[in-house]
């Protein structure tokens, strides 16, 4: 199974469970990595990181819905990621998920006759028009740095998810602190403590480390994700560079997509406080990797 910024349509969804309807199946899903446009500089792990996040969330669902399956990320062409795919699984089928042709580049590049001429397997192509139909499911992005982990935004997120009737997937971005080796490590520590904390509260998520700018860490997360709406959780007004950046209003102003903006005072959040000091403390032992992206998933089924 082929698929990436359709995933989580009702149509693929449907699909999915047609198959499993008819006995000993198993799924494999792919998910090619891409690239988003804004920024100066994309890190290929970071890139590699966001589509690792596609899989981690799907492959939630797939689970709350009584589907198992397995999932990797593959090639930035999906010609190339869909071929890599069958020659070392050997699928029965194949089912690709794109949108629309005149949104979709995958089909502007004649990826389904490619693979069924290359492969000899039946490929059913299934169209999603994200725009139209939207999501069987409500998905937040939270972007936060400091206070990932405050009371504050947790309450909010718990409020959130309970206030909805359909299921609610959350997608965390840590914009990294500034552009050192240790960055990083400083921000995948934060990451991990704040998703660790997310699934303590049964909330399905996964998440990233993102660019230092936040702004563009969070155009970035728009470009690769779809939303229904996004919450930026910053420090009070007067401590908080982002604030004085006035990171919420570009980023009212640059999406149409509703932004919340949670405030963690950490001098009254000790939990966000250790958090926060861990993640400083463990970032010295972290910053010799290379990697200026992780990613993770969690959920409580």
């Amino acid at each position: 199974m082929l698929a990436s910024r359709t995933l989580g349509g009702e149509k693929l969804l449907d699909t999915v469970h047609a198959h499993a309807a008819e006995g000993d199946v198993r799924f494999r899903l792919v998910v090619p990595q891409s690239k988003p446009s804004a920024g100066l500089l994309i890190y290929e792990d970071a890139v590699r990181h966001a589509a690792q996040v596609r899989v981690d969330l799907a492959l939630l669902v797939l689970a709350e819905e009584g589907i198992q399956a397995t999932g990797e990320v593959g090639d930035l062409d999906p010609f190339a990621a869909t071929m890599d795919a069958i020659a070392e699984r050997r699928p029965h089928s194949v089912i690709i998920s794109t949108h629309p042709a005149n949104h979709s580049g995958w089909l502007r590049r004649d990826l389904i006759e490619r693979v069924e001429r290359a492969s000899g397997l039946p490929v059913q192509h299934i169209v999603t028009d994200l725009e139209r139909e939207g999501l069987p499911y409500h998905v937040t992005l939270v972007v936060a740095h400091k206070t990932s982990s405050g009371e504050e935004l947790m309450e909010r997120l718990r409020e959130k998810a309970a206030a909805d009737q359909e299921r609610h997937l959350f997608i965390a971005v840590v914009p990294q602190q500034d552009g050192s080796g240790t960055a990083p490590g400083e921000a995948r520590a934060r990451l991990v403590a704040m998703l660790e904390r997310m699934r303590a509260d049964s909330l399905l998520c996964s998440g990233m480390i993102g660019d230092p700018d936040p702004f563009t860490a969070t155009m970035n997360a728009l470009e690769l994700f779809t939303v229904n709406d996004i919450v930026i959780s910053t420090l009070p007004n007067e401590r908080s560079g982002w604030m004085r950046s006035q990171l919420i209003e570009r980023v009212r102003g640059a999406t149409a997509v509703e932004v919340e903006h949670v405030v963690v005072d950490l001098a009254q959040s000790p939990t966000a406080a250790n958090a926060a000091n861990g993640a400083n403390g463990g970032s010295g032992a972290s910053g010799g990797s290379g990697g200026s992206g992780a990613s993770a998933a969690s959920g409580a089924r």
